[in-house]
């Protein structure tokens, strides 16, 4: 299996207004994005090219949408790790990125 263009864990994944984990993973790899709980089970997953990911309005800047396959998921994906004495972006815009950018969509 080929490194993952993006990872992120301790996601928050909800569905509508059920959560569906707290501590779940997002992964990009291999031209597939997929949600997983924390212990590792698929919940979705869908090709990149199919996945739209944007965030929502008026929502706080670590949360995202993504839809796959007509579902809607919402993220709170959390700050990423800033570089030494920079703020840093919040991982929802490196996510809708890794997802534009592994679509060939640009970033």
């Amino acid at each position: 299996m080929a490194k993952p263009e993006f990872t992120a864990s301790g996601v928050r994944i909800e569905q509508r207004l059920r959560s569906l984990t707290r501590a779940g993973q997002v992964r990009i790899s291999d031209g597939r994005l997929e949600l997983l709980t924390s212990y590792g089970r698929v919940i979705d997953s869908a090709p990149v090219q199919a996945v739209r990911a944007s965030r929502p309005r008026f929502a706080a800047a670590d949360r995202a949408l993504a839809e796959l396959g007509g579902k809607r998921y919402v993220l709170t994906l959390g700050e990423s790790d800033p570089a030494p004495g920079e703020p840093g972006p919040p991982s929802a815009r490196r996510f809708i990125e890794a997802v534009h950018r592994a679509a060939g969509r640009g970033g």
